[in-house]
């Protein structure tokens, strides 16, 4: 399964502060870290994990920026956008 292997990163301090404030289950970024729609990397070390939310005008994405240059690896921060066409790369097939 695509992604899989992401599915034991530790979520840091700062993700957990940030899933709860904006209302995200770590059942949903678990979800995600092994099942992701699209991974892309942000810069050496960092990549990004995402999948879209919903269908039509309420479609949302969830991303997880997850640090894979280091063991284990750790989701540094994670949110909700409304604004999936600025981030859903048309590049990348749905993983």
């Amino acid at each position: 399964m695509a992604g899989s292997e992401h599915a034991d990163a530790i979520l840091t301090p700062h993700a957990v502060s940030q899933m709860r404030r904006r209302g995200i289950t770590e059942q949903a970024v678990r979800a995600l870290l092994a099942s992701p729609g699209q991974v892309l990397e942000v810069r050496p070390g960092r990549i990004v994990l995402q999948s879209r939310l919903g269908v039509g005008a309420t479609s949302r994405l969830l991303r997880v920026f997850v640090d894979v240059d280091r063991v284990p690896e750790e989701v540094v921060t994670v949110y909700l956008t409304s604004r999936v066409a600025r981030y859903w790369s048309q590049d990348e097939s749905d993983l």
